[in-house]
């Protein structure tokens, strides 16, 4: 069925390299500066830009000299990271956006200073400030309220002003204690607890999260510019259009499938989102899709690819630490919701396609898959090692340093992929680059940390949001799904992870869920928040270079992404479905049912089988995902019977259509 004559003929489809002539008119630099702001960097003159770039290769190769030869002292290793880090937000981002194009203010090059400064005071006193502890120095007091007015700066720079505002009521919070209301008054804490709690200690801006962006983050950050700089990013996208282009609707399966292969290398939804996007979507218009609908399925796409084992966002080495379980289990639990994602998405765009008729595009217009995997089948080992490694018992540190090498002796393999000096020193710099925003929302989000921990008001938002809920556990995960998606409106995936897991996830674990089903649940909603209207910005990258309607393009997004709304509930109320307390059996039959559930989402949400599904049959089958998702016997046994009434009420209906 073919709505407004949108298709278009064959002929006229836009082949690969058309679509690559499309992505050339598409300003991808532009829309990065608009929809994320780590990318928004200043321009720089020659000599800033050799300062920046000696800068960044010093970060990457002091990181990498801890992961072989071990880690400083805690409160050193971070002190320094972070020291790195401020100077690179001073030097790269503008106080205000307009002056990005102004070049490096002297204001900036002193606060650079004074950030290598607030990083040095700790690493040069460490022994004198472990000695007094308890008793600071004026220079304990003046380093201590230097480094938390740089940080809450820097986050604003590069991450937004959401989360300075978040940090700063904290910070006030701490102080004015008394003069809150009912549960949450506290006695107050002075100016000289509050600055050297955040600065003197490893429970503020130098505790859990700047730890783990110091160590296992940056690694896996470093890792990923390596992988991108082989070309394993263009790999994905041949490989997937070798794959799924000839299908039905295929440029729509290309997006799903090569923005999935990137997301296990890209911790960043926008990032993601442009990257693919500016192939795919023109692709997905070619064909007829609508504006609003490509930019949808990219958005989509690219948003589960933080969900996607086995480098998943950085927020996932952060839950490591907070729960204190390995990140590889992390891992292989968050494996099946996040296929269960891509295959509601899937299933959903080939309804779609079908819907409107569209076909895929010419075998002869595509890359041949033989040739595109002999040509590049080598560039996915490092993935493949890492795997191992982190299954064998390597720390994701030394894993992610390993494969760092494996993966410059692999792209030696043939030439396309050989990567030399330049190469290898513009991933340093690359990686360097990448891991900013990370490191300064980390640094911010330890503020908030250690005003939890200093006041512990964690706990009581944790039981303000039980009461709040009347003791009811599904209104608790609502509750907590609404403040998850409100947080991640303004908070980057990290920061809101931290912040919920200080005070939603103990509410849920209140009611007996297990720890990782618990922090599982505020991730995935931190995530989908970057989907979710008014404040989608993902939608909002993908409906630029669409040129689609940004709101229409927001709420289809939303409708693809389903499966990332229910899902969470499902491994609540039942862990199965994360592999935990499961017999082998019992892994097969959960990924079998929850595929035909997310099958019967796809139809629910598309509205399209093998005909038009009215409204009774979408709900019907809405219902019969959730029985077949939700692990059980019962339950699956009644998804698969509704499943197979729809499927005979299609038949009949095409029959009667036949008949016409």
């Amino acid at each position: 069925m073919v709505e407004n004559n949108e298709i278009k003929p064959q002929e006229d489809i836009l082949d690969s390299s058309a679509a690559e002539k499309a992505s050339e008119t598409i300003d991808v630099e532009k829309i990065l500066e608009k929809y994320d702001r780590e990318s928004a960097s200043r321009t720089l003159s020659t000599f800033w830009q050799n300062v920046v770039r000696f800068v960044c290769i010093a970060f990457s190769l002091f990181q990498l000299y801890t992961a072989a030869f071990g880690v400083f002292e805690a409160q050193i290793q971070r002190a320094i990271h972070l020291g790195f880090a401020l100077v690179l937000v001073y030097l790269l981002y503008p106080a205000r956006l307009s002056k990005r194009k102004e070049g490096v203010k002297w204001l900036d090059v002193l606060f650079a200073l004074l950030g290598l400064a607030v990083g040095a005071y700790v690493v040069v006193e460490y022994t004198d400030l472990m000695m007094r502890a308890g008793l600071p120095t004026t220079g304990d007091i003046v380093f201590g309220a230097l480094c938390i007015l740089l940080v809450l700066e820097a986050s604003r720079r590069v991450v937004g002003i959401p989360i300075t505002i978040v940090a700063m009521f904290f910070l006030a919070y701490a102080y004015w204690g008394p003069y809150f209301p009912g549960m949450f008054a506290h006695r107050g804490f002075s100016y000289t607890r509050i600055i050297t709690h955040m600065y003197v200690t490893t429970e503020g801006i130098l505790g859990m999260p700047v730890g783990v962006a110091a160590t296992f983050v940056y690694m896996f950050i470093l890792f990923g510019a390596f992988l991108h700089k082989t070309g394993l990013g263009k790999f994905f996208i041949d490989l997937a259009l070798a794959a799924t282009g000839h299908r039905i609707g295929g440029p729509a399966k290309v997006a799903v499938l090569a923005s999935g292969f990137f997301g296990t290398i890209s911790g960043s939804s926008v990032a993601n989102t442009v990257t693919t996007g500016t192939f795919t979507i023109p692709l997905m218009k070619s064909i007829g899709y609508k504006p609003e609908f490509a930019g949808a399925v990219e958005a989509a796409a690219s948003t589960g690819g933080q969900l996607m084992p086995p480098i998943m966002g950085a927020a996932a080495f952060v839950m490591s630490q907070f729960i204190g379980i390995a990140y590889i289990e992390i891992a292989i639990a968050a494996a099946l919701p996040a296929l269960l994602y891509y295959l509601a998405v899937g299933f959903m765009v080939h309804m779609e396609a079908k819907r409107l008729g569209l076909q895929g595009i010419p075998k002869d217009r595509l890359p041949n898959l033989k040739k595109v995997l002999s040509e590049g089948w080598h560039l996915l080992l490092p993935l493949f090692v890492i795997v191992y490694l982190l299954v064998k018992g390597y720390t994701p540190l030394r894993a992610a340093l390993v494969c760092i090498v494996v993966t410059v002796a692999i792209a030696m393999m043939k030439k396309s992929t050989r990567l030399n000096v330049k190469d290898i020193l513009d991933a340093l710099e690359s990686g360097a680059r990448s891991a900013i925003g990370v490191s300064a929302a980390c640094a911010c989000a330890g503020i908030i940390i250690g005003v939890v921990t200093l006041t512990g008001v964690g706990l009581k938002i944790a039981n303000g949001i039980v009461v709040l809920s009347g003791g009811s556990f599904f209104l608790t995960l609502f509750l907590t799904m609404i403040a998850s998606i409100i947080l991640g409106m303004g908070l980057p995936t990290t920061a809101k992870y931290i912040v919920l897991a200080s005070m939603a996830a103990p509410a849920i674990m209140k009611f007996g869920v297990p720890i990782m089903a618990a922090h599982l649940f505020i991730f995935y909603f931190g995530i989908v928040a970057d989907l979710t209207p008014p404040v989608a910005l993902v939608s909002y990258a993908a409906a630029g270079i669409a040129q689609s309607n940004p709101m229409k393009t927001g709420f289809t997004g939303l409708r693809l992404a389903m499966a990332g709304f229910l899902i969470p509930y499902i491994f609540v109320y039942n862990p199965g479905i994360l592999l935990i307390d499961t017999t082998p059996l019992d892994v097969v039959l959960i990924a079998a049912t929850s595929i035909l559930g997310a099958f019967s989402l796809a139809l629910a949400g598309s509205g399209f089988w093998m005909r038009p599904l009215n409204i009774i049959e979408r709900l019907v089958l809405f219902g019969s995902a959730i029985s077949l998702i939700f692990p059980g016997t019962l339950t699956d046994i009644g998804g698969a019977v509704v499943l197979a009434g729809i499927w005979f009420l299609q038949k009949q209906g095409l029959k009667r259509d036949a008949l016409k």
